[in-house]
């Protein structure tokens, strides 16, 4: 049995129906990239990625009329919103008294300190927790200047500074976020910083690329992280569907061992035996089994003749022949079915699993 990983113990902050830190489960998130102002188009993208397992999503809030529309998207959702803002205090203000349940800033882009006090004051008074966010790209130039050049050390210093400033105000309902999209600068950053402070703590590579770059930049830097029981919530930044995101920060965590239940689809390289599509196959069943809310691993094979043994160490199993298949229960072959039967009757047999 793989040992399991000891999460570091942060400060609980409580955000709409749920909690990020003090113990609890690791929270997957992400960012809608719809216009805000478009509720319909926005409430529509974030009930398909709650579906998919989001559980916390952000909305860019980049004009007053955004920060408006926030109250009508919350009534088409049930999972916590957070604002993201950017240079306008007011609209950090607008956006809490409209419903979010979170606000995402940059204090150094927020303006002057009484225009941060008077955001500090609307959150007290909300009681909305504040994500103080530091990028890389967008660290002071005075830290730059001081450790020559971007490094963790300034990530850290900059988002520890922040959130001094942010207590000295009398508010310390925070969670911190340091991103980069340097890899090893992202994860010393966030080993130094969970030394040095217990506010929890969101966990991305930003700017981390398309699918298939972003994926594997995501999953190396998240897991070095995660593996050593840093972070309380995650967000996997791809260029692309933000459902691909969900999917990705599942497996991300699943593998991990920080989730359970949900489907873990295993699948076979292709070789000179395959005789089926076995890479739409795999696809297809990735997709299918999204929606069945059991915990079990599914083995894609497209050999029949190395299929049944390569897996036995699944649940259920469907190898791919010529014209055919072996459908596969417990390492056992439980039935043939012909090739365009494989989906529906693995289908079935999940709908239907321990009756």
């Amino acid at each position: 049995m793989c040992a399991q990983i000891t999460r570091k113990k942060t400060k609980a902050v409580k955000i709409g129906n749920k909690t990020i830190g003090g113990g609890a489960p690791v929270l997957i998130q992400s960012m809608t990239n719809t216009r805000t102002e478009d509720v319909k188009s926005t409430i529509g993208q974030i009930q398909r990625l709650t579906a998919a397992g989001c559980e916390i999503i952000r909305c860019a809030v980049p004009t007053m009329e955004a920060a408006e529309a926030l109250g009508e998207i919350k009534k088409g959702i049930t999972i916590p919103l957070v604002a993201d803002i950017h240079f306008d205090y007011r609209l950090a203000i607008a956006a809490m008294e409209h419903g979010a349940d979170k606000i995402r800033i940059n204090p150094g882009n927020i303006g002057d300190r009484r225009r941060i006090q008077s955001v500090i004051d609307v959150a007290r008074e909300l009681g909305v927790p504040i994500r103080v966010g530091v990028n890389s790209g967008s660290l002071e130039k005075e830290l730059v200047e001081k450790y020559h050049g971007v490094t963790a050390e300034g990530l850290v210093e900059s988002a520890l500074d922040k959130v001094r400033l942010i207590e000295g105000m009398g508010y310390g309902n925070l969670v911190i976020s340091i991103k980069s999209s340097d890899v090893l600068m992202c994860v010393k950053a966030h080993e130094m910083i969970a030394e040095r402070t217990d506010y929890p703590l969101h966990v991305g590579i930003t700017e981390a690329g398309t699918v298939t770059s972003g994926n594997i930049k995501s999953a190396i830097g998240l897991g070095m992280i995660l593996g050593q029981g840093i972070g309380d919530t995650i967000r996997v930044s791809l260029t692309g569907d933000p459902l691909e995101e969900v999917k990705s920060a599942k497996i991300i965590l699943r593998t991990l061992g920080l989730r359970k239940g949900g489907i873990e689809v295993v699948s076979c390289p292709t070789c000179g035996r395959t005789q089926i599509d076995l890479i739409g196959l795999a696809n297809q069943v990735e997709d299918m089994v999204a929606d069945i809310p059991l915990d079990l691993k599914v083995a894609v094979m497209g050999c029949a003749v190395n299929g049944p043994g390569e897996a036995k160490e699944a649940d259920i199993g469907i190898a791919g022949g010529m014209g055919e298949g072996l459908l596969i229960k417990h390492g056992q072959v439980y039935k043939k079915v012909r090739e365009e039967e494989l989906l529906p009757a693995l289908r079935h047999e999940l709908l239907h699993w321990g009756e």
